[in-house]
């Protein structure tokens, strides 16, 4: 037979395979707009902006509706109600990590953030128990963070008030706090190693918000053949995983069972407890994947989101003015601030939740996969099925934050100036998923913006005005602009 009748034929019968699947799934999930053979929706939904696109669709189709991403269909979940609904009320049904290809082919499904079933429950509740016991959220760990504030401010002090791009030295401090507790050990700021660690990083996170890696994620089957920026990803991952692998061989060398120094010292006493068990899910390579989920966790998304409120209080001048007339009051300036201080500094805790809510980190959270058929809004969402909740429809809610798109301390504030919870505040996500770090991250925000406060003024040469802060990438997390700035000794 012809060679191009052959082809002809074979991708005749994929496409017709195609529209028949897609066809009988669209009779079970809720309703949406029609997809394309193979490439699904991809082509109506703005990639450069995914949250834009959802908030149309809702819209159209109500709070929850169906996309295709590639050829697999997608459930999307919209507005504050049935956000809580998914991911609190139905937290266990929904608790299935959902596709993220590029990240599959660098940890194979390990980890805890990417890891599902019993192997996720296990590695989430040992290094939660594990984190806390290191201090996350206690005293011990806010004497790290001090210090670490510490370290910063004398390093932000030698750059002598020249224009200088934050961007390194922001991600220093909140890493290092996360080495302490991993590596029982914090690095210097020009280590070659460290720097290293925080180039790739980095340079990773910014891949990875790009409107090409949404691409890959919904073509999966051609990502091995396609040249293209996720081989970088791919290559800078197995360097992490290389570095990680050589301080557990340190840190097997020097063991003892009865004192363990750090994360990894516990995680290396588990394995060797549960060396019996063919089963575990305490394993090197589990090892290294956790280590790289906590330090990305821990470091690059608090310190995406330092930078971004410095460029914040870079623009809006007067909430750094009343920031810094409540740490004078409150603190002053001859001792380091401490998380005692917040109950009594509302302004303050206001403005870095607004630096949260306003910035929307991870405007779409990380999928979610449904463990079971769940029967949710008079849908049946079929086992498997990836669940995205749309967190920018809660964090920029119109009705909870009057313009949403301004921002505003006093959207957590009352009328009596006395900071106001929000149920609506969700950058860490809710329920069985939310973000291991969160008693970490507020507490490393809180310390650091409010130590880099207390010490300088922030300058720039841009006409406050002129400054956008506009994120350059906006997809699966937003990333601010590049920027300079001084910092003044006050």
């Amino acid at each position: 037979m012809d060679p191009v009748l052959v082809l002809v034929l074979t991708l005749s019968c994929l496409l017709l395979l195609s529209l028949w699947r897609q066809s009988s799934e669209r009779g079970k999930l809720p309703p949406g707009p029609t997809p394309l053979p193979i490439i699904g929706n991809i082509l109506q939904i703005d990639v450069k902006d995914i949250s834009r696109s959802f908030n149309y669709f809702s819209k159209v189709y109500g709070p929850v509706f169906t996309l295709y991403f590639g050829s697999k269909p997608t459930v999307v979940v919209h507005g504050y109600e049935a956000v809580k609904e998914a991911l609190d009320d139905l937290g266990e049904e929904f608790s299935g990590r959902g596709s993220f290809p590029i990240v599959e082919r660098t940890n194979n499904g390990l980890g805890v953030i990417f890891s599902n079933g019993t192997k996720w429950k296990e590695l989430r509740r040992f290094s939660l128990m594990t984190l806390r016991n290191f201090g996350m959220g206690k005293r011990s760990i806010e004497d790290r963070i001090q210090e670490e504030a510490s370290c910063l401010v004398e390093e932000l002090r030698k750059t002598n008030g020249s224009l200088c791009d934050p961007t390194f030295i922001l991600s220093c401090a909140p890493s290092n706090v996360i080495c302490s507790v991993i590596f029982h050990n914090r690095f210097d700021y020009k280590d070659e190693n460290f720097l290293n660690l925080m180039e790739k990083f980095n340079e990773n996170f910014k891949i990875l918000n790009s409107p090409w890696m949404q691409v890959c994620n919904a073509l999966p089957a051609f990502i091995d053949y396609l040249p293209g920026s996720h081989n970088k990803v791919i290559k800078n991952f197995t360097e992490i995983k290389s570095y990680i692998l050589g301080r557990v061989k340190e840190h097997q060398e020097t063991l003892d069972m009865d004192n363990p120094r750090d994360f990894i010292d516990c995680f290396l006493i588990k394995m060797e407890q549960e060396k019996h068990n063919p089963h575990s899910e305490f394993t090197i390579e589990s090892l290294m994947a956790t280590v790289t989920d906590i330090f990305v966790a821990g470091s690059e998304t608090t310190s995406t989101t330092l930078r971004y409120g410095l460029l914040l209080l870079l623009k809006h001048t007067e909430v750094t003015a009343k920031v810094q007339e409540e740490i004078d009051h409150v603190i002053g300036r001859h001792r380091s601030p401490c998380m005692q201080d917040r109950t009594r500094m509302p302004y303050t805790d206001a403005m870095i939740h607004e630096i949260q809510r306003y910035i929307n980190l991870i405007p779409n959270n990380v999928p979610h996969a449904a463990t079971c058929n769940v029967r949710f809004r008079n849908y049946v969402i079929p086992k498997g099925t990836d669940l995205v909740t749309s967190l920018t429809s809660v964090l920029h809610d119109e009705k909870e934050f009057p313009n949403p798109k301004v921002f505003d301390p006093g959207h957590f504030l009352d009328e009596n100036g006395n900071f106001k919870k929000s149920d609506y505040f969700m950058p860490f996500s809710t329920g069985k998923r939310m973000c291991v770090g969160e008693a970490l991250a507020r507490m490393e925000l809180f310390l650091i913006l409010t130590t880099i406060v207390q010490n300088f003024n922030l300058k720039s040469l841009v006409d406050t005005k002129d400054i956008d802060t506009t994120p350059v990438a906006n997809t699966f997390g937003r990333v601010p602009p590049s920027y300079q700035l001084s910092f003044l000794p006050r």
